[in-house]
């Protein structure tokens, strides 16, 4: 995996050479547990995506990895903004959140924004951080 994908505010880079459904998949539990959700379950994640023509592969594999991860409940959020990602998650009191977005970067680029409880940023080199080393 292309280490330069995890950045300060997000994890992203160029779509599928970087980042792709299968990055996706792998970097998906180091997320859940970088959002540092509460023991109880089940711990609700919003997700949604923007509509760049490569985020609704990534979305579907969001939604795919996060129902692996056990006492995760995805609340699927369709087509949003990041903003409307930081209310959702207040609103519905979520243990974290994450859109499929690149931001303001060229349409080539998609990545993952994610976000704690209280919409608290999750930065991507914190989730690279916690990545096991080695594949263990």
């Amino acid at each position: 995996m292309d280490q330069s994908i995890f950045r300060a505010y997000d994890i992203r880079g160029k779509y599928p050479s970087q980042i792709n459904a299968e990055t996706v998949r792998e970097v998906m539990p180091t997320i859940v547990k970088a959002l540092a959700m509460p023991p109880k379950s089940p711990k609700t994640v919003v997700l949604g995506h923007d509509a760049r023509l490569s985020s609704p592969e990534l979305y579907e594999a969001c939604i795919e990895a996060l129902g692996k991860e056990k006492g995760v409940r995805v609340m699927q959020a369709g087509l949003i903004t990041t903003p409307m990602l930081y209310f959702l998650v207040n609103k519905h009191k979520a243990a974290g959140g994450m859109v499929v977005t690149a931001s303001h970067n060229p349409k080539e680029y998609n990545g993952l924004k994610m976000v704690r409880a209280g919409a608290i940023p999750v930065s991507g080199k914190d989730v690279l951080a916690r990545m096991p080393k080695n594949g263990k």
